[in-house]
């Protein structure tokens, strides 16, 4: 039985993607990350948790998907100026 990051890199591979789950370091065979794109994909996972602070957005309080996306938007557009307001 292959472990569950082996199963969801193949099912990245095939949608035509590539997969960037580093492998432990006590594992035998090391897959090769490249770094640049790993630190892309922590600032992704990190925007997400950021998300997830929103109580709306965490737990899903809009029903419609039509309402749930409307309050994603918000939460992203408010995450958004909150940054650029304070690098200026």
């Amino acid at each position: 039985m292959p472990a569950p990051s082996r199963a969801v890199l193949d099912v990245i591979n095939a949608c035509g993607g590539r997969g960037h789950i580093p492998t432990q370091r006590d594992r035998r065979v090391q897959r090769s990350v490249d770094r640049a794109l790993y630190r892309k994909r922590n600032l992704v996972e990190r925007f997400f948790n950021k998300l997830k602070n929103y109580r709306k957005i965490a737990t899903r309080y809009e029903k419609t998907a039509r309402n749930y996306l409307a309050a994603i938007l918000i939460a992203c557009s408010r995450l958004w100026l909150r940054h650029y307001e304070s690098a200026s």
